[in-house]
């Protein structure tokens, strides 16, 4: 059992609504106008569909919706992924709630969802099926899901493939058509290239150039700088180390008396070391600085060049370098896209893995539409549709699609003799209508939904035919949780359990109820249903279609 517990708070015209739902087959009746459809609308709001503010009853706040299931395997699996909960033996609840200007909340065992994940959840709990079932028999794209949901055929790799064979080949395309003004970019990155390979600037070289420069065009007076502070503390005879060579000797001597003259001749003889290594440092750079005018006429050209180069460009001079790469890299590119006998083998093969997948979807809805053939066709005679001729056609497609390699369409004969025509075509409401609900049960008895609601799908068939959809829901009913709107009291008289919906005014204002049958009540609403009312006759005929 799937749908355990509903409850509805100032949605539309129901004031206040809980509803606990058994096992089996539950019938749906009541007075056209009753709001039979509301359960049917209030569940598909739960369960992700579109919030308006028409939800709410007249002079609410909001309307609040909450459900509790038991979830299959597959949809507690999900809700763990999504961390909602989903553990074995606890229920599922679902709320959402629309206030009076149409915005929505919603929630998954107690923590803030999504519509779509209401959705998504409720592809595993509900699968219902509207009283316009055929119409979405006439849609390709649905009758392609119908098929390949009832064959359980999965088009996902199929439209991977598409999607990267379609890539492929746009690649190849627009390299084919770009190839005349690619190769003009090519050109003028190999022009561009090539001019600043003459130089071939290095990475850090424009600070190390600039710093050499500047040592070469001051050499002199640097070679000047060097020469007199050498001699200004070595070279003469009053030079800053002779007279501190002067104060050291005259400290000592006279240290045995004053003691402290020791600890400054000591600060001296520091300072003298430093002297020292100031001279030694002087003499190194004079003896490697030297004027060398073509170096420097070197630098000045190198320099030149470099700088003439970054204006033509505009760029920075320490900047070039980075641009030189960076067109290299587009050259590079260039050629890889260029090439057409790669790109052309890609196309081809993406293509060769498209048909493998295409072929391999084809392979399983072959099978799949000769079964749900089958299928359907058995249940025509029971429908009221005898000589009636039933087909899953697979026609082949002029040209790939990324859904596959064929179409599917739905043939119908109404009657023996009859050619067998696509559905759209199909002028009677009833057969579309008898068509759908054998499907409807067809495709139902496989799926993994453990609620099935069928919401007024029996409408436009009666007599002999209604019997037939009672028996079909109940034997679904002793398989999975059924749920049918229906007005046939053939239906209603088969369901395990039968609720009844009334309108009601309660103290000026509409509302709708939903109320239970007990035996007494279902006989005298099967009477109803009947025409009758609460005629002998009538209830003696709902009591004969309860007991059968």
């Amino acid at each position: 059992m799937s749908w355990l517990r509903l409850a509805l708070r100032d949605f539309v015209i129901v004031r206040e609504l809980d509803l606990e739902l058994g096992t089996g087959f539950t019938a749906l009746t009541g007075e056209t106008g009753a709001g039979k459809s509301i359960l049917i609308d209030a569940l598909q709001l739960l369960l992700g569909g579109r919030a308006d503010a028409g939800c709410v009853r007249e002079g609410a706040a909001r309307a609040e919706v909450a459900g509790e299931f038991d979830a299959p395997a597959a949809a507690r699996a999900w809700l763990a992924e999504q961390g909602l909960g989903g553990d074995d033996g606890e229920p599922l609840l679902l709320r959402r709630v629309v206030d009076a200007q149409g915005r929505s909340r919603a929630w998954i065992n107690g923590s803030p969802a999504t519509a779509a994940q209401l959705r998504a959840l409720g592809e595993w709990l509900v699968d219902i099926h509207g009283q316009h079932a055929w119409q979405s028999l006439t849609r390709p794209d649905a009758v392609r899901a119908l098929l390949d949901g009832y064959g359980r055929v999965d088009t996902v790799p199929l439209r991977a493939a598409w999607d990267a064979w379609r890539a492929a080949d746009d690649a190849l395309q627009t390299a084919q058509r770009q190839q005349s003004s690619a190769q003009q970019e090519r050109e003028r990155l190999q022009w561009l290239i090539e001019e600043v390979a003459r130089l071939a600037p290095g990475e850090d070289e424009w600070d190390e150039l600039n710093r050499q420069h500047a040592r070469l065009a001051h050499a002199q007076a640097l070679l000047d700088a060097a020469g007199q502070a050498l001699e200004a503390l070595d070279g003469r005879e009053l030079s800053a180390a002779r007279l501190v060579a002067q104060a050291i000797g005259a400290l000592q001597a006279q240290a045995h008396i004053e003691p402290r003259f020791g600890d400054i001749a000591a600060v001296l003889q520091s300072a003298q070391a430093q002297l020292d290594d100031a001279c030694h440092e002087l003499q190194q750079v004079l003896g490697h600085i030297e004027l060398d005018p073509d170096a420097l006429a070197r630098l000045d050209e190198r320099l030149g060049r470099w700088m003439a180069l970054a204006r033509r460009h505009r760029c920075p001079p320490a900047e070039l370098p980075a641009r030189w790469a960076q067109w290299r890299q587009q050259l590079h590119a260039l050629d890889e896209a260029a090439d057409l006998d790669a790109l052309a083998a890609r196309a081809a093969q993406a293509r060769q893995a498209y048909q493998a997948a295409a072929q391999a979807v084809s392979a399983q809805r072959i099978p799949a539409a000769q079964q749900l053939t089958q299928a359907v066709q058995a249940l025509l005679p029971t429908l009221g549709m005898e000589g009636a001729r039933f087909e899953v056609r697979l026609e082949p497609l002029g040209e790939p699609s990324p859904q596959g390699l064929e179409r599917v369409e739905l043939l119908v004969a109404g009657h023996a003799g009859a050619p067998l025509r696509p559905v759209a075509k199909v002028a009677s409401g009833g057969e579309l209508s008898r068509l759908a609900l054998a499907i409807a049960v067809v495709t139902s008895a496989l799926g993994e939904a453990p609620t099935l609601i069928f919401d007024e799908i029996d409408s436009g068939i009666g007599g002999s035919v209604a019997h037939t959809v009672g028996r079909l829901m109940r034997e679904l009913g002793s398989q999975r949780q059924v749920l049918a709107v229906t007005h046939l009291p053939q239906v209603a008289a088969r369901a395990h359990h039968h609720l009844h919906v009334a309108k009601t005014t309660q103290d000026g204002v509409t509302v709708s109820t939903v109320t239970p049958l007990d035996a007494p009540a279902r006989t005298r609403e099967i009477a109803r249903m009947l025409g009758g009312h609460d005629s002998a006759a009538a209830l003696a005929h709902a009591q004969e279609l309860l007991q059968a």
